[in-house]
């Protein structure tokens, strides 16, 4: 089983406000809002026992709390990402300096244009990387992504999405087997022969939980799904995380976990 020991985090800026988004019905992100919850997301992770290496704030690139997806960490090494929206294609040169200080030359390799990837996109389970086709990542993205995973000994697939942002916003590996699901991936043949927690559509952002050694940390207001994941026996820290929603992001999107 995989367990993680660093963590790298980013603290959003003022600029949060201005991030891309699909749910303006939601209202802008307060800044102080996501500030606070920010801190708190950082304590849970505390709590499951990793180092965490925090980033400043990047007022140029208003997503760039959101630095699971310039880069993909492997334990054979990293993938510096090539970010499908053209406001965050820059956050790939601000994250591979953290990413050299765990990392040496021969650890890191990098998507190229005309291929596109963002780590949103890529769910890993154990050896093997889903890696969702998405508006953000494209086929030849995933090509080379692909490419990069079988020269390091580990393998991936695709699966095409038709509604969501990314993979990870609507499915979600917590070790042991199981998986949480929702919408198009309920029945979706790639996952068939895990243990599925489906997750109701009133509640389908809270599919976006992380398992980080053992507990599981899931978003604040998804009663059903943290009953579902308490049920299968798992440790659970809830973290608010609603500020963050309104600009598309969620837990998995605000860590890179290795």
């Amino acid at each position: 089983m995989t367990r993680f020991n660093h963590v790298i985090v980013r603290r959003p800026g003022r600029s949060l406000a201005e991030g891309i988004t699909s749910a303006s019905e939601l209202g802008r992100p307060i800044y102080e809002r996501a500030l606070e919850e920010h801190r708190d997301y950082v304590h849970a992770l505390e709590r499951c026992g990793v180092d965490i290496t925090i980033l400043s704030a990047l007022e140029a690139y208003p997503d760039s709390c959101f630095v699971e997806d310039p880069a993909v960490i492997t334990r054979c090494g990293a993938i510096i990402t090539n970010p499908g929206a053209p406001s965050r294609n820059g956050e790939k040169a601000e994250i591979e300096p953290v990413i050299r200080r765990f990392f040496s030359d021969d650890q890191i390799a990098r998507i190229e244009a005309p291929g596109t990837l963002e780590g949103g996109d890529v769910m890993m389970v154990g050896d093997h990387f889903f890696v969702g086709r998405s508006a953000r990542t494209n086929e030849e993205g995933i090509r080379q992504f692909l490419d990069i995973l079988n020269s390091w000994g580990l393998e991936g697939s695709e699966v095409p999405l038709r509604h969501v942002l990314h993979l990870k916003t609507g499915v979600n590996y917590i070790e042991d087997g199981n998986m949480l699901v929702s919408g198009e991936f309920i029945n979706h043949s790639a996952f068939a022969c895990y243990n599925k927690i489906v997750v109701p559509d009133e509640e389908a952002y809270g599919a976006n939980c992380i398992w980080v050694n053992g507990t599981v940390i899931v978003a604040k207001g998804y009663p059903a799904v943290l009953r579902a994941v308490q049920e299968l026996g798992y440790e659970t820290i809830v973290v608010d995380t609603s500020e963050f929603r309104k600009v598309d992001g969620g837990l998995s999107c605000l860590s890179l976990r290795f």
